[in-house]
């Protein structure tokens, strides 16, 4: 008798075949690992359970790379969203638009580490964007764009911008044209009818794409150790648990820094899905058809 036969025999049908292995897959890649960090975390080399989140909010070299994490992925996020709303709203009305969102996906495919390195090259002092500034005389002197806190908001707007205007121009064209119409007979003008008709209905959209921008721009790290100050301005949390971890060789307190880490991530999504409901009130959305 084969696996299948036996499986439905025991009242097994093919919607758990399909299921039962997705939940192990699930387990055993997000689950399990979560765990034993979470466990781990609590099995310092030094002290009592708690040790490693007490040294870690004692220490204002590690506990500052909270703020300073935030510092640069909120405003990194809220100019990405706020840049691929309008232009979202423009590429819907291009009849054919699949050549400028491949041009914007390139970006994804090089990655963060051949982005920063182009970013070395053309945006340092002696690359080929200061050197066009010192021919032309609009600057005197090379402009630091690298190796500080610009060089970083920088590198995730390059490589963050298109996947989060992917995601909202997934929002925006399912948005019924047929609402905006009836908008504009009854004589409402463009900003009125994006104010009082599309906003709305993009909102639990445009909040889910702040949160997956947020979420891949506070895991920032790449970026900060290339184009960032490690030890300064852009010591960002993700880099005090590699510290921890692979200089410190310290597993258990980059345990509690991932914990922490995950857990600041967690509040700020859980905040702001729970403000959605202050905002708007309603259907997800206006779809087409």
């Amino acid at each position: 008798m084969s696996l299948r036969a036996s499986l439905a025999r025991q009242g097994l049908d093919g919607v758990t075949l399909l299921v039962l292995p997705a939940a192990l897959f699930i387990v055993a890649l997000f689950i399990y690992p979560f765990l034993y960090g979470l466990v781990l975390s609590f099995e310092p080399k030094v002290g009592g359970w708690l040790a490693n989140y007490a040294k870690f909010f004692s220490e204002p070299f590690l506990y500052t790379t909270i703020s300073k994490t935030l510092l640069i992925a909120i405003p990194v996020t809220v100019l990405n969203v706020a840049l691929s709303v309008p232009v979202a709203l423009r590429v819907r009305l291009i009849a054919k638009p699949k050549l400028l969102t491949t041009i914007l996906v390139i970006p994804i495919t090089l990655g963060t580490v051949l982005v920063a390195e182009g970013m070395l090259n053309y945006m340092g002092p002696r690359g080929w964007f200061n050197r066009a500034l010192l021919e032309f005389g609009l600057s005197s002197s090379p402009i630091r764009l690298i190796h500080n806190y610009w060089g970083v908001f920088l590198s995730l707007v390059i490589t963050g911008f298109p996947f989060t205007f992917l995601l909202t121009l997934s929002y925006v064209t399912g948005v019924d044209p047929g609402l905006e119409q009836a908008g504009a007979m009854l004589g409402a003008r463009s900003w009125d009818r994006f104010r009082t008709i599309l906003l709305p209905l993009l909102v639990p959209g445009i909040l889910i794409t702040f949160c997956l921008s947020f979420v891949q721009a506070f895991s920032v790290f790449p970026s900060a150790l290339l184009l960032g100050e490690p030890a300064g301005s852009t010591r960002v949390i993700s880099i005090a648990a590699y510290t921890a971890a692979f200089e410190e060789y310290d597993a258990s307190m980059a345990s509690a820094i991932a914990m922490i880490m995950a857990a600041v991530q967690v509040a700020i999504v859980v905040a702001l899905l729970a403000a959605q409901s202050l905002v708007y009130r309603g259907p997800a959305g206006g779809g087409k058809g």
